[in-house]
């Protein structure tokens, strides 16, 4: 495999796991389903506010992040997001490279949830 084959081949297989989700989208999901969804702010952040039923998993712990997305199904969809949408970004990223298929980032972030 040449580098850009590498290099572009990987940016192409995040581009088709990872989506963006508006926040009425979101919403219309929460009421129908049960999914997973992970906040991956602090937990200081998590404690001041965060959408029910979200799970934390602080991205800036690398090695706690990493274990706990690997004991996560791979194959359901994975929805995150962050507060501004800066982290779920990095995030989506590293959760494709770790085999996610279905990855959907909240567009602007817990900051745009109310």
């Amino acid at each position: 495999m040449s580098l850009l084959s590498y290099l572009f081949g990987r940016n192409s297989k995040q581009k088709d796991v990872i989506k963006t989700i508006k926040k009425h989208e979101l919403k219309e999901i929460l009421k129908t389903k049960t999914i997973q969804l992970v906040d991956v702010r602090t937990p200081t952040e998590y404690k001041k506010g965060h959408i029910k039923k979200a799970l934390n998993i602080n991205f800036f712990n690398q090695n706690k992040f990493v274990s706990e997305f690997k004991k996560m199904n791979k194959e359901t969809p994975i929805y995150i997001y962050c507060r501004s949408g800066n982290r779920s970004s990095k995030a989506a990223k590293q959760l494709a490279d770790l085999g996610f298929k279905n990855i959907y980032d909240l567009k602007q972030g817990y900051m745009n949830w109310e």
